[in-house]
């Protein structure tokens, strides 16, 4: 690999507090060289000839925490080649892959045949989750010590929660004294059971069975109030509601957990549904107007630490079906950047906190080196224009699947360059 230069971009990485513009200098082993204001014209060798940026941004490489990959077993809708396409897309060089795949993800053998695949087939990171109980069937755990040892990143049952007290005090344990992180899924089943939009008067007009917010309050305090004796490594995947982010805000201050929200329900309400759009059917469902505000500003207060795509790749068949028949979820990890702009652009969020909630963040929270442009460091990061502006067509997305929740939505561009050296999967 040759030598790189980039001048005149705009560089922010919270994570070593820099917002400056400066170059960057990658060297032949695809690492970090140089980076700043200290690189530009005056400073390179008189042979080189730098890239010209132009004033565009730089930002570390995305670290997405939820994003679903179909291999195994449901590649039709997604496998490691197309994901890590639409991931370069997209600004992201770093995901944390779900274990519902089939099988799931719950043994060793299986986390074997995901480094194989991933390593042969993926253009970048692969953090791979392993599930908290058997067939995450709720009843029984997995081998946390062997799991983790094979190099799983964290444990989650993806889109189930684990509803047994008991058994969630136990796997908080376990979590414990193995330093494994937990990534629950926040839904009381008996209350969501059935459910397929937010409960209330947009459910009501369209006949649908609601999903109410206190089914994710009540997972949550239930979680919080074990965290209190047991305190191990605990992050809430996705809030959707303005109840749940005064808990998370008041518990804050006395526990040590962390938590994370959907670019869906940062950017959408439950009006955005219409007539029946099986595309907006997601898990959490898309709530109310005030709620959508709620997360907002609980990003913006440093209440929610994490932006997820929470990319579930549905084939068309899945979705193109009435809405109580459709599957759950949206294709989203090549536009999480673009969205997650639009926060900035409207003037909700300063563009650092953004950023820091789509990289350093979430690298915190699982313990690995990315998310940051430290010297040194895997040259993983995105060039953005984040002025220009695209129209979202599924016809023009990598995904496999084109589930996207906002089609035919103007929204700001990333641009086509990037570098990501494949570390592959751990």
């Amino acid at each position: 690999m040759k030598k790189q230069y980039f001048i005149n971009a705009n560089i922010i990485d919270p994570h070593n507090s820099l917002n400056e513009n400066g170059g960057l200098i990658i060297d032949e082993n695809g690492k970090i060289e140089a980076i700043g204001k200290k690189v530009n014209n005056n400073n390179l060798p008189s042979r080189e000839k730098p890239i010209d940026l132009k004033g565009k941004y730089i930002f570390p490489g995305l670290v997405d925490m939820r994003v679903f990959v179909g291999e195994p077993g449901y590649e039709y809708k997604e496998n490691f080649r197309t994901l890590s396409n639409a991931a370069l897309s997209g600004g992201v060089t770093s995901v944390v892959t779900m274990p519902n795949t089939d099988p799931i993800i719950d043994n060793v053998s299986i986390v074997d045949f995901l480094k194989r695949r991933g390593r042969d087939k993926s253009k970048i990171n692969i953090f791979p989750c392993a599930s908290l109980t058997h067939n995450i069937e709720g009843t029984n755990m997995t081998e946390f010590g062997l799991l983790a040892k094979k190099g799983i990143i964290a444990f989650t049952d993806g889109v189930k929660t684990i509803q047994n007290t008991r058994l969630m005090s136990r796997i908080m344990n376990s979590a414990k004294d193995l330093g494994c992180l937990i990534m629950q899924h926040a839904e009381d089943l008996h209350l969501s059971e059935n459910g397929m939009i937010n409960s209330g008067i947009i459910a009501s007009k369209l006949g649908l069975s609601g999903i109410p917010d206190i089914a994710e309050r009540i997972i949550i305090e239930r979680d919080l109030t074990l965290l209190e004796k047991v305190k191990c490594r605990y992050h809430i995947s996705q809030l959707s509601s303005s109840k749940s982010v005064d808990i998370i805000k008041q518990r804050k201050e006395d526990i040590k957990f962390t938590s994370g929200v959907s670019i869906n329900n940062l950017s959408l309400n439950e009006n955005d549904i219409g007539d029946f759009r099986t595309f907006l059917k997601l898990s959490p469902p898309l709530r109310k107007e005030e709620d959508r505000e709620a997360l907002v500003q609980g990003l913006k207060d440093g209440v929610i630490d994490v932006i997820v795509s929470d990319h579930k790749p549905e084939d068309e068949e899945s979705k193109r079906l009435t809405f109580s028949q459709a599957a759950t979820g949206a294709s989203g990890i090549e536009t999480l950047l673009s969205l997650s702009l639009e926060l900035f652009h409207n003037g909700s969020i300063k563009l650092d906190t953004i950023i820091q909630a789509l990289t350093s963040n979430p690298a915190k929270i699982l313990n690995i080196n990315k998310g940051n442009l430290s010297i040194g460091n895997d040259a993983d990061f995105c060039i953005v224009d984040i002025d220009k502006p695209w129209v979202v067509k599924k016809e023009n997305l990598i995904s496999k699947s084109k589930n996207t929740s906002i089609e035919d939505k103007k929204t700001a561009r990333k641009s086509n360059q990037y570098v990501c050296k494949r570390s592959g999967i751990i």
